[in-house]
């Protein structure tokens, strides 16, 4: 189902948020690391007001659209109408983060197999590739405690999470947090690949772990790698990319 446009009821601002939001959701589907409608990618919209934009609620990750976005407050209530359910319980996750960041621009969770087996291992994310340390230099761990729709949880997952980047959601998947969508996604390919990576490597025989010392390292060497602009550096091209597959998502 067509949605009508809403630019007209949006800022600039906040068009082009939804804009970028919706190619991340295309991207992600593209990539193979949806899990039909069940996860989310939620954006918070600048202003004092702590207003987000997430998924319409059923719709796969390849049908969202800049205009069929919902926007909604930090219980998830929404704020300008739509068509299309929200999932409140989906967002308990993304409204724990928010709330205890203020650097939290994006904050983008997945169920892939890669990033759930990873999850499910004791040790968690070891250091076998050049990926792995950038995961590493800002990582966390919170434990599974069934699926997370209950707000008690919330409290116990931001401290989990405290500064970190990275989460590993014990079980369950992976979760980052960026300062930008750009940021965000990056950040979540590095960490899928990183769990693709580890699944691959103990498939095999004996491994090899990259030096600690690296690690400690490895934020100069990402500064470098992308000339100081984080997800930014990558996002052009990506846009080329879906732009070559599918230039739907930006109605």
């Amino acid at each position: 189902m067509a949605t009508p446009s809403v630019r007209s009821q949006v800022s600039a601002e906040e068009w082009k948020l939804r804009v970028d939001l919706a190619a991340c959701y295309r991207l992600v589907a593209h990539y193979g690391w949806s899990d039909l409608v069940f996860t989310h990618i939620s954006a918070r919209i600048p202003g004092p007001e702590h207003h987000f934009l997430i998924n319409p609620y059923g719709l796969m990750f390849d049908e969202i659209t800049a205009s069929n976005l919902v926007k909604v407050d930090q219980r998830c209530n929404k704020l300008i109408d739509s068509p299309y359910p929200v999932n409140p319980a989906g967002f308990v996750i993304h409204s724990a983060v928010h709330e205890a960041r203020e650097d939290a621009g994006c904050v983008l969770h997945t169920h892939t197999r890669a990033g759930v087996a990873v999850s499910a291992q004791k040790a968690g994310i070891l250091p076998l590739s050049q990926q792995s340390t950038f995961v590493l230099a800002s990582l966390a761990y919170h434990d599974y405690e069934g699926v997370a729709f209950r707000e008690d949880e919330k409290p116990r997952l931001q401290t989990d999470l405290g500064q970190a980047n990275f989460l590993v959601l014990r079980n369950h998947g992976l979760l980052v947090v960026g300062k930008t969508i750009a940021d965000a996604f990056l950040s979540m390919y590095t960490f899928e690949a990183t769990c693709q990576i580890q699944i691959g490597a103990q498939a095999g025989g004996a491994l090899t772990h990259v030096d600690p010392q690296i690690v400690k390292g490895v934020s100069e060497a990402m500064r470098v790698q992308t000339g100081g602009m984080g997800g930014a550096f990558v996002w052009p091209a990506l846009i080329r990319k879906l732009n070559r597959l599918d230039p739907s998502y930006q109605e």
